[in-house]
């Protein structure tokens, strides 16, 4: 059984690398792009933490909340790289996950920003990674949605 999996969600914003970035990588965005479905908490220690102060390294526990209210899972972040203009590769553990990973990259994209989200999970729980594939794409592709809304562009194919 393949506990490990991971998928890739792309899109292009018309916008400039540097403002995707600036809000990609605030509380504020990060939420702006979960809402309704999850919201998360920022980590103690880590209230004023912006694109340009973030470092590698341990961040600390967010609660992951369904609808904004309910606490469904928690995330101990741990930044391996971070790229003020261009994102971030995350290296966390989580309560349903033995290792997750998210790597965005935000980069000029021709006429606009090409942002790309590539994730990969291994849950706890004795089931293949595939099984969650769906759900995750689903929640990824909310996010590239609230993006392109925000930002105007379109999605690019897996």
């Amino acid at each position: 059984m393949r506990r490990r999996a991971e998928a890739r969600v792309a899109s292009t914003l018309a916008a400039e690398p540097a403002d995707v970035a600036a809000w990609a990588l605030s509380a504020e965005g990060i939420n702006d792009e979960l809402r309704p479905w999850l919201r998360m908490t920022v980590p103690r220690g880590a209230e004023g933490l912006d694109v340009h102060s973030l470092q590698p390294g341990p961040v600390g526990r967010s609660w992951l909340l369904a609808l904004g209210l309910i606490p469904v899972d928690y995330d101990e972040i741990g930044l391996e790289r971070v790229d003020p203009g261009g994102g971030f590769l995350e290296r966390s553990t989580m309560l349903s996950q033995r290792r997750w990973e998210h790597e965005r990259q935000i980069a000029a994209g021709g006429v606009g920003t090409l942002v790309v989200d590539r994730i990969a999970w291994e849950p706890r729980a004795p089931l293949p990674g595939s099984l969650l594939r769906p759900l995750f794409i689903a929640v990824f592709r909310h996010r590239h949605r609230r993006l392109r809304r925000r930002f105007g562009g379109a999605s690019l194919p897996r």
